[in-house]
């Protein structure tokens, strides 16, 4: 499925919006096309999927899930180059001790999150 595809689906626009309206959606259905990433790439964002709605998990622990044990920052680089925001829920990921980044706005990544709460 192309970037194209994905974007253009009923389905995961119908989705988004519950999401938004507060409702969990599971985002998992959707088959993102990851193929034009690395390999590396491609396992931090396939991990952050796995993150379950309405929790939290840090860049370091996301890089230890991966196998990349001191990758946090390159999780973190992966995640500003997320193509599937909401899909891939990169707001999920947070810094040990303060929110971290989002390549979105700090205001939109609170904002997700407040909602998953």
């Amino acid at each position: 499925m192309s970037n194209y595809e994905l974007w253009n689906s009923d389905e995961l626009y119908k989705d988004i919006s519950r999401y938004l309206m507060g409702e969990n959606v599971d985002f998992l259905k959707h088959e993102p096309n990851l193929s034009n990433l690395t390999k590396f790439e491609q396992a931090v964002l396939n991990e952050v999927r796995k993150v379950p709605y309405g929790t939290t998990v840090t860049y370091s622990e996301l890089a230890d899930r991966i196998g990349s044990s001191g990758g946090a920052r390159a999780v973190g680089r992966t995640l500003s180059k997320n193509p599937y925001p909401i899909v891939i829920p990169c707001h999920r990921v947070v810094a040990k001790t303060d929110i971290g980044g989002y390549s979105g706005g700090l205001g939109l990544k609170k904002k997700l999150l407040d909602i998953e709460q």
